[in-house]
């Protein structure tokens, strides 16, 4: 379901889904209260819903919605504003699975509605949160998939190999976070349950444009306890700061171990993203080497996979999200 207050976005959007097979457009409303009404008779699985409209927005609407259908998949679809990155973050927070940048009224829409750029992220997110997860088990039984590596020497699953846990994570001089579609909720699960004084500095890549990182930045800060920032150009590494790559911009980093700093870049996107996971993890092993541990959460797309290639070739150790609790 489309719901939109504007009827040539909600007809964009309708448009670009619907010449999907395996994606039906089932339903569109203009306000909150019409797509709870449509909620009620139609078979629904994902919502694409508006922030501000008349009768009811879609702040006020997402928890009824949820409420109604615990397991709907809703992605907010808000204009590039900061006030509008606040209220996305704060539907993330209320349930919410992910969000879009929509066209606004001062772009000329039949230019956006061409765009390749929107149109693969509209689709990719819509099928992305809309696909019942796969998780594959081993036919071992059923505690075979939480098998801890300390206690075997291989465990292979398709092309990766688990090995023995090392001991890298205790000397360890960066803690380096990439993530994706339902980070900003794994993210503040994850450093809130983090030790402050870890010692080490802390990088983040997470999917999102300008302005939303801002946001994102200042939620870390007064929900995690974590200060995080987001990063300028040559700015240094600090112990127990998290420093978030802009929205827009690669994040590398550059230097020494002992006197790290951020450069940035707008080169081209890397799977489809700017600011993507997989540049600023190449550019830590010249930096650190071995000494780096890398976290990667929720998200779709492999942003990050050959990244983290890179980082365990080199002898650090990467973390993963488990699938049960990943969004994607």
């Amino acid at each position: 379901m489309v719901v939109d207050d504007s009827l040539v976005i909600r007809g964009l959007i309708a448009r670009m889904l619907s010449g999907r097979d395996d994606i039906e457009v089932v339903a569109a409303a203009s306000d909150g209260d019409q797509a709870l009404k449509r909620l009620g008779t139609k078979n629904i699985d994902v919502v694409i819903l508006d922030i501000e409209m008349p009768v009811m927005d879609g702040l006020t609407a997402l928890p009824k919605m949820l409420a109604m259908k615990p397991d709907l998949r809703v992605i907010m679809a808000s204009t590039l504003t900061g006030p509008n990155a606040e209220a996305s973050l704060k539907a993330l927070s209320l349930g919410a699975v992910d969000y879009i940048p929509k066209p606004t009224a001062s772009r000329d829409i039949s230019g956006v509605g061409g765009s390749d750029d929107f149109r693969r992220e509209l689709v990719a997110k819509v099928e992305a949160v809309g696909r019942p997860p796969v998780i594959s088990r081993p036919a071992t039984g059923s505690h075979a998939a939480t098998v801890s590596a300390a206690t075997a020497k291989s465990f292979v699953i398709g092309d990766y190999s688990v090995r023995p846990r090392s001991k890298m994570a205790r000397r360890a001089k960066i803690l380096a976070v990439g993530s994706s579609t339902g980070g900003p909720n794994a993210l503040m699960t994850f450093f809130s349950k983090l030790p402050k004084d870890l010692g080490v500095p802390i990088i983040l890549t997470q999917h999102m444009p300008p302005k939303f990182t801002t946001m994102l930045a200042k939620h870390i800060t007064e929900r995690t306890g974590f200060p995080c920032v987001e990063a300028t150009d040559g700015m240094p590494l600090v112990r127990n700061q998290i420093i978030l790559a802009p929205g827009d911009f690669h994040m590398l980093i550059t230097g020494s171990e002992l006197a790290p700093k951020v450069k940035l870049n707008q080169d081209p996107p890397e799977n489809f993203c700017r600011p993507a996971v997989d540049p600023m993890l190449r550019s830590l092993i010249p930096v650190f080497g071995s000494r780096i541990l890398t976290v990667i959460l929720t998200g779709m797309g492999s942003d990050g996979h050959k990244g983290s290639q890179a980082i365990v070739e080199a002898g650090g150790e990467i973390l993963a999200q488990d699938p049960e609790s990943s969004v994607v």
